[in-house]
């Protein structure tokens, strides 16, 4: 049993629990919403010049945290059609658990919900000096949003359901390698550096989230990121069309 997301015709996603994946391994075929999205026709994003400074405040860290996506809203708006800016729920405490699946986490987590970005603030998040983690976690989230957007989640959800000798964990990867590059895109448009994004990538990553396999090797996850990154645009986030090795 896995973690889903769930994205209506409304590009809204919700995490819950599901038995079955969808889709063979292998590249996809005859999907175009995933391997011919208009996403991917799009260039480079223009770099933003986004004056977001983390303090140890709740108070500081969340107008934070709203400045930033505010900041994605500014790069991102140009390259999706029918584009909706993203808003930030934080609360201190979520007692829904994770986007409503009940999943409980104990720290601080930002996640794609409902069409906008619904974060849990802790003391940790709160307190932590360096932001560079926190907002890898903060990109991701915002590039499920863009998923959503663009028709992505829903393609993906509604590949038919069969039995698959993996499960349909090869393309439960490509969704969230794509994720991952579509956050390197993020992080490269905020003017960010970093001199081995690999245990960056998982730093922020809730300790709950250890049992469930999204992504594969951590290799590829780093390869994806990468991808993102030098592109600085969704062009270089075509995970669907991969070969299997890229998303294993």
């Amino acid at each position: 049993m896995i973690i889903r997301a769930l994205a209506t015709t409304a590009g809204v996603f919700v995490l819950l629990f599901a038995g079955t994946t969808a889709a063979s391994a292998g590249p996809i075929v005859g999907v175009p919403e995933l391997t011919h999205n208009p996403l991917y026709k799009q260039g480079r994003l223009p770099a933003i010049s986004c004056k977001a400074t983390k303090g140890t405040s709740k108070a500081s860290t969340t107008k934070y945290l709203n400045k930033v996506v505010g900041c994605l809203n500014s790069a991102w708006r140009k390259t999706i059609k029918d584009f909706v800016p993203v808003e930030v729920d934080v609360k201190d405490k979520i007692k829904s658990g994770l986007c409503f699946t009940g999943l409980q986490v104990s720290g601080s987590f930002a996640a794609s919900c409902s069409g906008g970005i619904q974060v849990q603030l802790g003391s940790d998040w709160i307190k932590a000096k360096s932001d560079q983690a926190i907002l890898i976690e903060v990109t991701r989230a915002y590039a499920g949003v863009v998923q959503g957007q663009t028709g992505i989640g829903e393609a993906w959800w509604a590949l038919p359901t069969r039995d698959e000798k993996d499960g349909g964990k090869e393309q439960t990867h490509r969704y969230y390698l794509q994720a991952d590059c579509l956050g390197g895109v993020s992080m490269k448009v905020l003017g960010r550096s970093a001199g081995n994004w690999n245990p960056l990538l998982a730093a922020e990553t809730p300790k709950e989230y250890g049992r469930f396999n999204w992504y594969g090797k951590p290799a590829n996850r780093l390869h994806w990121f990468e991808q993102g990154y030098k592109a600085q645009g969704p062009s270089a986030c075509n995970t669907w069309k991969a070969p299997s090795s890229k998303v294993a």
